[in-house]
């Protein structure tokens, strides 16, 4: 078990970033390590997850991959720092020694640039526009590449978790309320290695747990950290410092957040959202090359769609309980969209313990439920509001089924979600993975039905998405 989070926060001096610029620096095995950072000795392990292990993605092929020393920040990214470079602070929840979120994977790499001129480094990126290279030869500042991240995250471990086959809400900020493999044993909890523990609805400050076996703190939960890579699929062979697909529509962000379910801070589990998308959950953890490590310049091509359609506007949402149809019809109301309610051929049961089952049963299986109606005129529709309910921090099955069921190149994709208290869990990555040429627009969380705010809450969402009553 993990340390508890007051202990933690007593070992935490705060005090690893020299905030005035410099970097001071210790000795660690000959090589100078700067302050902040643990230096992670390169070497070789299996990246992504055995066929074996419980909700496993099919995205988690198992492949050897081998990676060279690098250095990572200790802590995820504080507030602190990050206003300290840029000047602002774009986080939901406010404190110095908490994680900057709430930023995109652009503001991620502008950070580490400004940061690095900031030092007399030289910038790892040249940026243009949408489109990012990464010079590999350059000293400063950048984002780990996923198997970096996962090879650090695991520390040598081969288990779901660096914590081996669970992992607690004593040992790391999540929605404790769904530990590991709680969905095959919700009424039931005696097989569980974990049991529920506490939610508490937001981030933490950085080192509030024990590190893992490398010294690197809150590599599962807190806040999911980017990183360089595109979204795709891995490759079979082995690899040596693979970098992901030169061109993309996605980039992957890692290790989970406040508002995840443990099966999503699995060490092999794999997040992605558009480039220019930002979330409450979502900040950065800092690497430096080893001095003397190979050049070279990686490009990268953005390949995500830009909106730039005048077709007509679909509601199309999936309702179980009725909060998703309610706020469905308040958008038709305020938007004159038309609306699609996303219907099974076999619906799901009426009564709540018998649907538990039922959503979870699907989504481990990643079923493909038939639907009982088709949109039969979808290309005259350039965005689609997507609802849906919060069903095991994803998206149900059938929304699934939907989403596969039309080509969506092109189109604007904006969701919206009822929950009751996890927001978005891992729904956002759900939906970018199944449609990923599809542009993704600044979704909205409802809590259960909304409330008085509903009315006033959709107004503001249609607003920002450029979406007016017609």
């Amino acid at each position: 078990m993990g340390r508890s989070e007051k202990a933690a926060e007593q070992d935490y001096d705060g005090g690893d970033t020299d905030m005035s610029g410099g970097r001071n620096e210790a000795a660690v095995g000959g090589l100078s390590v700067p302050d902040g950072f643990v230096l992670i000795a390169g070497g070789s392990f299996l990246m992504g997850s055995p066929e074996n292990e419980a909700w496993r993605g099919e995205d988690e092929l198992q492949h050897p991959v081998s990676v060279g020393d690098f250095y990572m920040g200790r802590h995820e990214l504080t507030q602190d720092e990050y206003r300290a470079v840029m000047g602002d602070n774009p986080s939901t929840f406010s404190g110095g020694d908490l994680p900057v979120e709430n930023i995109s994977w652009f503001d991620a790499v502008a950070y580490c640039n400004a940061r690095s001129l900031r030092e007399g480094l030289t910038p790892a990126y040249v940026i243009d526009g949408r489109n990012v290279s990464w010079d590999r030869s350059a000293n400063g500042y950048r984002l780990p590449t996923e198997a970096e991240w996962e090879y650090a995250c695991r520390a040598g471990t081969a288990t779901p978790f660096n914590t081996e086959n669970s992992i607690s809400a004593e040992e790391s900020n999540y929605y404790g309320h769904y530990p590991y493999m709680i969905e095959e044993n919700y009424f039931s909890q005696e097989n569980l290695d974990t049991r529920p523990g506490r939610y508490r609805q937001t981030t933490l400050a950085v080192g509030s747990f024990a590190p893992n076996a490398f010294g690197l703190y809150d590599m599962h939960g807190n806040v999911g950290e980017w990183v360089w890579d595109y979204y795709g699929t891995y490759m079979m062979f082995r690899q040596e410092n693979p970098a992901g697909p030169v061109s993309g529509a996605s980039r992957v962000y890692r290790g989970g957040g406040w508002n995840d379910f443990a099966k999503n801070l699995r060490s092999a589990y794999r997040a992605t959202l558009p480039a220019e998308q930002r979330s409450f959950n979502i900040g950065l953890r800092l690497v430096l090359d080893v001095p003397g490590a190979s050049g070279g310049i990686i490009g990268s091509e953005s390949t995500g769609s830009e909106h730039a359609g005048t077709g007509d506007v679909l509601i199309a949402y999936f309702s179980w309980g009725g909060n998703t149809e309610g706020i469905a019809r308040e958008i038709q109301r305020q938007s004159n969209a038309d609306l699609f309610e996303i219907t099974m051929v076999q619906p799901y049961s009426t009564d709540y313990n018998t649907v538990l089952d039922e959503a979870q049963r699907d989504q481990n299986l990643q079923a493909r439920p038939a639907l009982a109606f088709h949109v039969g005129n979808m290309d005259q529709y350039d965005t689609i509001l997507l609802g849906y309910p919060n069903w095991w921090a994803s998206i149900p099955m059938p929304v699934a089924t939907f989403l596969e069921s039309y080509d969506f190149s092109g189109k604007t994709i904006i969701p919206f979600c009822s929950h009751g208290g996890g927001r978005f869990g891992q729904s956002l990555t759900a939906v970018s993975k199944l449609v990923p040429e599809a542009v993704m627009g600044d979704a909205l969380s409802i809590h259960y039905s909304g409330g008085s705010s509903l009315s006033r809450d959709i107004s503001r969402w249609l607003e920002r998405n450029g979406i007016s009553g017609r």
